[in-house]
């Protein structure tokens, strides 16, 4: 099995409800990713409370059951236009793949 964690930053805005409302946008199409591609065998996804400077915004853990599931995941056409809305609205992006 092989673990994929993401943690995000969102892009600040002046308007501070735009950052939360970009954050809930982006949970829902990550979590509606599991509709989609079947490799994905678990997922799940949270947003932060924690205000401290270094915290990042929102963190995504899924489960595959190979490495090639993982790759199939990344290279499927709705994480690729998943990818195109999550690079207009993070600055930064963390990931760490294992097995478990």
């Amino acid at each position: 099995m092989v673990k994929h964690v993401v943690m995000l930053r969102m892009k600040e805005y002046d308007n501070k409800n735009q950052k939360l409302e970009n954050a809930l946008k982006l949970k829902k199409a990550i979590e509606d990713l599991k509709i989609f591609i079947d490799d994905l065998k678990y997922i799940e996804v949270g947003l932060n409370f924690n205000e401290k400077p270094h915290s990042y915004d929102l963190v995504l853990t899924s489960t595959f059951e190979t490495e090639q599931g993982l790759d199939n995941y990344r290279n499927h056409p709705e994480h690729k236009k998943l990818m195109i809305f999550l690079k207009t609205v993070t600055d930064e992006s963390a990931v760490v793949d294992y097995e478990i």
